[in-house]
């Protein structure tokens, strides 16, 4: 995305230019193996590209090489107060270390981890947490938590430039929303690195994804931001959905369909919000990118359905159904969704092929007292 130069965990690009890249953590104790590689192949299926583990333990870093050889995507470590570990953790075969250079035990050690990183030809991760900031940056933070949070990953940059180390991302994580925009906006500014973006400690999922889908995308719709971690209070596989969902709303990723619909209003006389479920779970065993509208009533259907790939409007006794900005059929109620399917897996079968869309000339009203005037099929 927005940063001009690029790393590469494993096979994954991040920056200069690539993909926004999804990204979670185990939440297994790592030295065990089985369900930590089981965690891993879960992550990996709901569309997560790299994966981190927490190293607290020399135990924990001994089960890398074996987690690294099973993991279908890149595993980073995750490293903490403890320099030796990340030593044995790159030893092991990671694709990439995360330190905080400011509790790793000094530039000593931070200069041990960044040479055997250079030997090992992988990438790390730095930048500052807002719970986490060094001692002499907290009056600073008291004034301002967002600047405070730049200059503490500054000074990790700068450590790390001095070693002739540039192969790495840098964070600036707050759990206050507001905070954690500002400060990846003026990191941003300053730095040309890549930027891993996230709202840390966000909370369970609602809160968490609510705010972290406001701090990300607010950030991703700047044109800042590399890879992206929903942190939640859940199964991670939960976090991975989200960000995909933060992707393809700012329309930057595509990953399966994308479902709209209506909110609801006293014109429902079909239950939409039991049809929209029903859409989006037999929605999900498609891996193909399209968009699906559910309409609770047939008053907005042809306008508010008209750019999605396939939409129906629900009603009493019948309903519609709309491809491609037009109305294709009228169907009894209970048939709709299954109507609805066989019509997406025909045009799927068909090779996916978008007709030339007609800009509709007929208000929605005019057009769907017409569709009415169609006989059941």
């Amino acid at each position: 995305m927005a940063s001009e130069r690029g790393i590469r965990v494993g096979n994954v690009p991040i920056g200069g230019g690539a993909p926004v890249v999804v990204q979670s953590m185990t939440l297994t104790p790592t030295r065990d193996v089985p369900a930590t590689t089981a965690q891993i192949a879960a992550l990996a299926s709901a569309g997560c590209e790299v994966v981190r583990c927490a190293v607290p333990k020399i135990e924990d870093a001994e089960a890398l090489r074996t987690i690294v050889r099973l993991s279908p995507i890149p595993v980073i470590a995750d490293i903490h107060f403890n320099a030796s570990l990340a030593l044995r953790a790159i030893d092991a075969g990671i694709a990439a270390v995360r330190i905080n250079p400011g509790n790793i035990g000094g530039p000593d050690k931070v200069a041990q981890v960044v040479e055997a990183a250079k030997r090992a030809g992988i990438p790390m991760r730095i930048g500052a947490n807002s719970g986490s900031l060094p001692k002499h940056l907290h009056e600073l933070a008291q004034r301002d938590q967002a600047d405070a949070l730049v200059a503490a990953a500054l000074e990790e940059v700068e450590l790390l430039e001095r070693l002739d180390y540039r192969d790495f991302k840098i964070s600036v994580k707050s759990t206050h929303v507001p905070t954690m925009i500002r400060a990846y906006r003026l990191l941003a500014e300053r730095v040309p690195y890549p930027l891993h973006l996230g709202v840390t400690e966000a909370g369970t999922e609602l809160t968490g994804s609510i705010k972290s889908s406001i701090g990300i995308g607010s950030l991703l719709a700047d044109n800042i931001g590399d890879t992206i971690r929903v942190s939640l209070t859940a199964d991670p596989v939960k976090e991975v959905g989200v960000c995909w969902e933060i992707l393809k709303a700012l329309g930057l990723r595509e990953r399966g369909p994308v479902m709209i619909a209506c909110p609801s209003c006293g014109r429902d006389n079909v239950g939409v919000e039991n049809l929209a479920l029903e859409v989006e779970e037999r929605l999900r065993d498609y891996p193909q990118a399209f968009e699906v509208a559910v309409m609770g009533c047939a008053v907005n259907g042809p306008g508010e359905a008209g750019d999605a790939d396939f939409g129906i409007a629900g009603g009493r006794d019948v309903g519609f159904i709309y491809a491609h900005g037009r109305v294709l059929k009228k169907i009894e109620s209970e048939q709709l969704v299954d109507q609805l399917f066989r019509e997406i897996d025909g045009w799927i079968a068909e090779g996916m092929r978008r007709p030339k869309r007609l800009k509709m000339a007929k208000p929605a009203a005019l057009a769907m007292a017409e569709a009415s005037q169609i006989p059941l099929d």
